[in-house]
């Protein structure tokens, strides 16, 4: 999914109305729900039912699938439009979760207060997106986890914009499509309101991050090797354990995960 700031345009609701709930959707979101216990488990965190903060929840099927193992979650979003809609969607799932309006940059909840903080697909759209970070870290308990998916300008494929090669366009040429998504030709992001302006690396986002004393992870340091064959558990010790290798595999990868584990004492 792409932009959730805003209110929608309509085209834009509807489209993300479909897309949230498509079959490769939720299998998106259970794979990141998997990884995020998996990652949690395997670095002593909290366990059992966790408080999940879902920032940028959108549509809310997300949120659903954790409220579905009994987790308590809470969404966020600005879009008042796509946040009725996951409202009417978890009451006829019998779920109960904490949704309302609100800023990724001035979250509404007390310090330490979550056990896993999720940014999918939305620090690309935040502006101003370091105060996000630091926000995450703030309502985060030691121990807990910030998992974020985001864009990759490392790597030429994108989802963003509807153009080529996009990742790699130089900054200037950049804002002047963003102008023209946001003014007359805005069938180029889908008709999102507000279009993605922030590219990021892995190795980027781990400086940020290690600043405010997390541990990271990338996607290859998650991935579940016991589900795969001698040939892909190879490909990825290698490129675990040699820098180029996961460098050259973060260039040929579309969008840039990374998890965060919060460490004791972390400053606010």
């Amino acid at each position: 999914m792409t932009a959730k700031h805003g209110v929608s345009h309509e085209p834009f609701y509807h489209y993300y109305a479909q897309a949230s709930q498509t079959p490769r959707t939720r299998q998106r979101f259970e794979a990141i729900r998997a990884s995020v216990l998996r990652v949690l488990a395997q670095n002593g965190g909290p366990q059992g039912v966790l408080e999940v903060a879902d920032i940028g929840c959108g549509a809310g099927t997300q949120s659903l699938l954790w409220a579905e193992l009994g987790h308590r979650v809470h969404g966020l979003d600005v879009n008042e439009p796509l946040l009725g809609l996951a409202r009417k969607r978890a009451a006829a799932a019998g779920c109960a979760i904490d949704v309302q309006v609100g800023s990724a940059v001035k979250l509404p909840w007390a310090d330490e207060s979550m056990d896993v903080c999720l940014l999918i697909e939305l620090l690309e759209h935040v502006a101003d997106w370091e105060p996000c970070l630091a926000e995450c870290q703030r309502v985060l308990k030691p121990g807990g986890i910030l998992f974020l998916t985001t864009s990759n300008k490392l790597c030429p494929a994108q989802q963003e914009f509807d153009l080529p090669l996009y990742s790699w366009y130089p900054r200037p040429l950049k804002r002047h499509f963003e102008r023209l998504a946001v003014t007359t030709r805005p069938e180029l992001v889908n008709h999102a309101e507000f279009p993605a302006v922030n590219w990021f690396t892995y190795y980027g986002l781990r400086k940020a991050l290690r600043a405010g004393n997390f541990r990271c992870f990338d996607r290859f340091d998650m991935m579940d090797l016991s589900a795969k064959g001698p040939g892909a558990r190879t490909i990825v010790s290698l490129i675990r354990s040699v820098a180029v290798l996961r460098w050259f595999a973060h260039v040929a990868t579309e969008g840039t995960t990374i998890a965060g584990i919060k460490g004791a004492g972390a400053s606010q």
